[in-house]
């Protein structure tokens, strides 16, 4: 397993569980295939073990919100 990114520019990133993952598209009332995707090799998510249709939510600090949530759906490509 990869050792946690501690980088001040990349956002903390975390893998949702299934339960999670069907709250938020219900919610949403959105299907996995419309979350924007993030690469199941980009390395801020080589610590998360996530396969093809994971969920990693971001969450981005911010100068006006204090902080923002963002939601990617893992793909291989």
């Amino acid at each position: 397993m990869a050792k946690k990114i501690e980088h001040l520019l990349i956002p903390e990133h975390t893998k949702i569980s299934e339960k999670e993952k069907k709250e938020l598209l219900e919610r949403y009332q959105i299907s996995e295939h419309e979350l924007p995707a993030i690469l199941l090799k980009d390395p801020a998510i080589a610590h998360l073990n996530a396969k093809p249709g994971d969920v990693i939510m971001i969450t981005r600090k911010s100068p006006t919100a204090g902080e923002s949530v963002f939601y990617r759906v893992v793909k291989l490509e």
